[in-house]
């Protein structure tokens, strides 16, 4: 199975494409969309459009899982985060691969084992899980990695309560 595994946002929206097939994970591309803050938010949402169904046409995943929304004090911020949000899951779903969402709290606790898990837990078990050496930056990176490996092990689960 391959993951695209999605961290949205307007400014930065990281992914991450996983394969997970027994218990065995293959790390096929991570990186980030960037736009820039002077552009229109119409074609900063152009872009990241743009962005990830170049993504998704590279690594065709069976699956594309994404961060929930998670309200902060800051409306303007999960405003644009919606708007980031909404964008990544019409090109999965425009691209006919089924969307899946994960609250913060279900990435950390599958991940780490702890859903009050701080930026760095994550990070350190993400690139201990996936074999990856270098520093994921930015941060939004090992975020979508997270996420997609939530999917992975809430995915192998459910099949196996399936069969």
């Amino acid at each position: 199975m391959i993951i695209l595994g999605v961290d949205p946002g307007t400014a930065i929206t990281g992914y991450g494409v996983i394969g997970y097939n027994k218990n065995a994970f293959h790390v096929y591309e991570y990186g980030c969309v960037k736009t820039d803050s002077g552009m229109e938010l119409s074609s900063r949402l152009g872009l990241l459009y743009s962005g990830l169904e170049e993504v998704i046409k590279r690594s065709r995943p069976d699956h594309f899982a994404i961060e929930e929304l998670f309200f902060n004090k800051n409306v303007k911020t999960a405003l644009a985060v919606g708007h980031g949000r909404g964008v990544a899951m019409l090109t999965a779903v425009r691209s006919g691969i089924p969307v899946y969402e994960y609250t913060p709290l279900q990435v950390k606790q599958a991940v780490v084992g702890n859903g009050r898990a701080v930026k760095q837990q994550v990070e350190f078990m993400i690139a201990a899980l996936l074999g990856i050496r270098e520093k994921l930056r930015p941060d939004d990176v090992a975020d979508a990695l997270a996420v997609a490996v939530c999917h992975a092990f809430r995915w192998s689960g459910t099949e196996a309560l399936n069969r």
